[in-house]
């Protein structure tokens, strides 16, 4: 998905995060890089089973957004049947080690979010659930 570039700066963009945020915003293209990463060389099909719940129209689409954005490497092998093999570009690799802070606070964040562990787990889905039924109830 190509966001349109911001007025103010010359080449549109106010800040380096913005332009990250254009090679890597969406749901999918983060975990792209990541199987990439952890799985070099994948076919496509190996790559839809490494990103469970991904469509192929959206992983088709994000792979083709990627290699625009020079951060994935498509090759395509002439045999029969057909091969074709994605891969990080250099930059690819530059940008998952950019990621890699990221990755380390979301592996903390789910401990401070709740102090309180498996008690504070059950209180929640215990709220969620109660909403879930009033709300049920409302529409009847």
């Amino acid at each position: 998905m190509t966001t349109l570039n911001r007025p103010g700066a010359p080449d549109g963009h106010a800040c380096g995060i913005d332009t990250a945020m254009e090679v890597i915003g969406g749901k999918w293209k983060v975990l792209i890089l990541w199987a990439l990463h952890e799985h070099p060389h994948r076919r496509f099909g190996e790559l839809r089973r490494l990103l469970p719940g991904i469509t192929e129209k959206v992983l088709a689409s994000h792979l083709r957004e990627m290699e625009a954005d020079g951060v994935v490497r498509r090759v395509s092998y002439d045999e029969v049947p057909p091969r074709v093999e994605y891969s990080l570009t250099e930059d690819g690799v530059r940008l998952n080690g950019a990621l890699q802070p990221l990755a380390a606070w979301g592996r903390e964040r789910p401990v401070a979010r709740r102090p309180e562990g498996e008690a504070g787990r059950q209180t929640y889905e215990a709220r969620a659930d109660a909403m879930a039924s009033d709300v049920a109830g409302r529409e009847l």
